[in-house]
């Protein structure tokens, strides 16, 4: 199970698309609820070159003048959607996972901005949650955070968050921590920082997946990082081979592979000797890349913890 949340501002931006179907194809969530899509209506074309295939469904809440629009997509092979739900601030869906007969509802949340807006949505929410038997996730944009520390140069109002852990304290509502970022959105100038984005959950949910966990993605496109629902991630252990196009380009690195290639390797398998010859090879490249270009991975790791750095810095 998978589920990823973003706030796109916007799939008419240049690269946009692009940038969120990449996302898509990468993380193959079980369902995916976008806010801000600032888009009318979408045909079904539209959502399978977003999606990567035709095994999905989706419903959507149109833009309204040149702001919102909501869209759920979700894959056909891992939910199966009985009712959809549409109100000015959210997009739900109810269905059943394909492992278990228990009802779960998706609720797409973009918030209010204003008060009269916050506490309408909170109470409509709260009517839901009452009378309604099920497992839930509320995910999305709630433009509210739940204590001064959720933000970093931009004003905090502390009757808005505590309606906001009010809301959470009186559904018995789970928030999964968050991984990677300590904040979800960044404004343009990389000057105000804040938590808005987050996945609330029911204990039902948690009765159906156990082990869940919340990781933040890198933002690109968007003032707001993807956010992944996911449960247990099962390790199967390393890749059995891995090669950068940058390796192809030296001139040493065939005779890397040749030598390693060549080395004696027990046994009378057929497979299990290419296999042991694929493990010669994989360690002379690993040692031949750690001599020639450094620790690549490692490299990589310190260059996006000095990014995120950086950014909260700015």
């Amino acid at each position: 199970m998978k589920i990823l949340s973003l706030n796109v501002r916007g799939f008419a931006v240049e690269g946009k698309f692009g940038w969120v179907k990449s996302i898509c194809f990468n993380e193959r969530p079980s369902i995916a609820v976008f806010k801000e899509t600032k888009c009318k209506n979408v045909e079904e074309w539209w959502v399978e070159s977003l999606w990567g295939n035709r095994d999905f469904g989706y419903v959507q809440k149109e833009v309204v003048g040149n702001s919102g629009g909501l869209l759920i997509v979700w894959d056909t092979n891992w939910f199966v959607v009985s009712n959809m739900m549409i109100n000015d601030y959210f997009l739900a869906i109810k269905g059943c996972w394909k492992n278990s007969d228990k009802e779960t509802i998706i609720v797409n949340v973009y918030g209010p901005h204003c008060d009269s807006g916050k506490r309408r949505f909170w109470n409509y929410l709260d009517g839901l949650l009452n009378n309604s038997d099920t497992a839930w996730v509320i995910c999305g944009d709630f433009n509210e955070v739940q204590d001064h520390t959720d933000r970093l140069n931009c004003a905090f109002i502390q009757h808005r968050a505590n309606w906001f852990n009010d809301f959470i304290s009186r559904n018995n509502l789970i928030d999964i921590p968050i991984n990677g970022k300590k904040f979800t959105r960044v404004s343009g100038d990389g000057v105000k920082l804040s938590k808005l984005d987050r996945f609330l959950v029911s204990d039902r949910f948690i009765q159906l997946w156990e082990d869940l966990s919340t990781i933040a993605l890198d933002r690109f496109l968007s003032d707001h990082c993807p956010l992944i629902l996911r449960d247990k991630v099962i390790d199967f252990g390393p890749k059995p081979f891995k090669i950068f196009d940058e390796w192809l380009f030296n001139d040493g690195v065939d005779k890397v592979i040749e030598e390693a290639w060549a080395l004696p390797v027990k046994g009378y398998k057929l497979d299990c000797k290419f296999r042991d010859r694929l493990k010669n090879v994989k360690v002379a490249l690993k040692r031949w890349s750690n001599s020639t270009y450094g620790a690549l991975d490692v490299e990589i790791k310190a260059l996006k913890k000095e990014v995120s750095v950086w950014e909260l810095k700015a």
